[in-house]
């Protein structure tokens, strides 16, 4: 394993994958971010980002302290070729030891549909199994989100149950959620078989 990723509360590695880096957020990330991430499309279902660029910017400044501490980890997704963010992933301890965990991911609406959030998604989950050493990871999706739904479905999450009226959208409407979760050792299993599956070459 990558000496850097056993000292993540030192700084978050830079993660690359097919189509997307991840890198922990910076300061220029906000003016860059805030607009995607509060259209409405995108926020729909989700906790609506900072207000303003003012606030924006106390958010990713206590991200590094919260990741200083080992309680949080929040990474920019930028799409390979190119240097600005176009969303964010987040994970946050949900026990001490961060042996339960809690992700979010947002990402702008002009990116959906090309594979970016699979991408991003699968790095996230290698780093939280592999490198934080999470043993339940959840994940929350509104139950009328079909889009964020079937995608967090097709990385192996398990659906366990319906929570009600547990969001509050930007208006102002209370909307029931799908707990969803993943176990290390599902994850680890399931890779292993994704790998038993690849076609030899010879």
């Amino acid at each position: 394993m990558d000496q850097a990723r056993l000292h993540w509360r030192e700084g978050l590695p830079v993660l690359r994958g097919r189509l997307v880096t991840l890198r922990e957020l910076r300061s220029g990330d906000g003016p860059v971010l805030l607009p995607l991430l509060a259209a409405p499309e995108v926020c729909r279902f989700l906790s609506p980002p900072p207000a303003s660029p003012e606030r924006f910017a106390g958010f990713i400044a206590n991200t590094a302290r919260e990741r200083a501490a080992g309680r949080y980890a929040a990474f920019a997704i930028v799409p390979n070729g190119q240097s600005s963010a176009v969303g964010l992933v987040q994970l946050r301890q949900l026990e001490p030891g961060f042996r339960t965990a809690e992700w979010g991911v947002a990402l702008g609406s002009p990116w959906w549909g090309r594979g970016l959030f699979q991408d991003a998604a699968e790095l996230l989950l290698r780093f939280a199994f592999e490198d934080i050493g999470v043993h339940r990871l959840e994940a929350r999706v509104a139950a009328q989100n079909a889009r964020g739904t079937a995608a967090i479905e097709k990385l192996g999450a398990v659906a366990e149950g319906l929570l009600r009226r547990s969001l509050l959208t930007p208006e102002g409407r209370q909307v029931d959620q799908v707990l969803f979760a993943w176990l290390d050792e599902d994850w680890r299993a399931s890779r292993r078989r994704r790998k038993e599956q690849l076609p030899w070459v010879h």
